[in-house]
């Protein structure tokens, strides 16, 4: 019954990532997305998304990560699959679920849902290309234009030996509206063997096991989720143990994203370093009074004392 946490672009970064497992009851992780194209990249872009690299892919509290990539071009995911193994990657994942129109329009992410038949020679071009000891995984969606592709998409992708797929319980077109379709899920689970991961509208401990009973799978994926509430998968696993933890106080989220942008001074001019702070705040907004009531002046802050500084009031 494993929690994994969600690939975001621009925000789950490796700091993040070190923070929230700290946290604890996240059993993986999964970077944002390597864009692969028409060359080889060089050593140092793995590096700046999945530093874990350095250390046997775990990140300090010695949860797994694993390296992502998003691409059409079957022989180049191969091959940086392969190179992804080389610097120390333990599983390769496919991105076939972004939504990003950026991303769409230049054939990557979820608009591949249309062409089952490219994700497989991807997948399999990837699994090919690694060690048969190293796990090749996926991430998609239930369809680009509607939910009618999730089964055909799944197949294509166990046919390619894919181990593990996540699907978002969403179409591109549904983007992040509520409600998510878990019994979607089901389906496309229900159609092959190759072990189904839902994702998609987690935000409560009552929404995993009711994600849980819908879906029929065992382990789930929560983005947005964790970032509003970061203790969520450590109050799911109290959960699945009959138990029940206390709740996350805003000041132990004030001293989390301290923490974090601590961490980030280190890699980021302090204007960007605002930016990834107010991109948490927004979202725990949702979990925390607190974050919405300073949100008004917050979000006009641009360097990073004061807005450390406003985390702390109200009290």
């Amino acid at each position: 019954m494993r929690i994994i946490l969600a690939p975001m672009e621009g925000l789950v970064d490796a700091p993040i990532r070190e923070t929230l497992t700290k946290v604890g009851g996240i059993d993986r992780c999964v970077t944002e997305f390597i864009r692969v194209t028409h060359g080889m990249l060089p050593p140092r872009v793995f590096y700046k998304y999945a530093p874990e690299l350095h250390n046997h892919s775990l990140t300090h509290v010695g949860t797994p990560v694993a390296v992502q990539f998003l691409g059409s071009d079957p022989e180049q995911m191969g091959l940086h699959g392969r190179k992804a193994v080389e610097l120390g990657a333990t599983q390769v994942d496919i991105n076939f679920g972004c939504p990003a129109k950026t991303v769409n329009k230049h054939k990557g992410g979820c608009v591949l849902m249309r062409e089952p038949e490219l994700m497989h020679d991807i997948t399999a071009a990837v699994r090919r290309a690694v060690p048969a000891r190293i796990p090749v995984t996926a991430k998609m969606r239930l369809g680009y234009d509607d939910r009618s592709m999730g089964v055909a998409c799944a197949q294509a992708l166990e046919a390619a030996g894919a181990q593990e797929i996540v699907i978002h319980a969403r179409s591109k077109v549904d983007g992040y509206k509520p409600p998510a379709y878990w019994e979607e899920i089901a389906r496309a689970r229900e159609s092959v063997k190759a072990k189904v991961i839902a994702n998609g509208e987690i935000w409560t401990v009552a929404d995993y096991w009711r994600c849980r009973e819908v879906s029929g799978c065992e382990d789930v994926m929560i983005g947005r989720g964790l970032i509003a509430r970061p203790d969520l998968a450590r109050q799911i696993k109290a959960s699945q143990h009959g138990e029940q933890v206390e709740d996350m106080t805003w000041p132990e989220a004030v001293a989390l994203v301290k923490e974090y942008a601590c961490v980030l001074q280190g890699w980021l001019e302090d204007k960007y370093v605002t930016g990834r702070i107010k991109q948490w705040l927004n979202f725990l907004r949702q979990g925390f009074p607190e974050a919405e009531a300073i949100w008004p002046d917050a979000r006009k802050i641009r360097e990073v004392a004061p807005m450390l500084a406003c985390l702390s009031f109200p009290s």
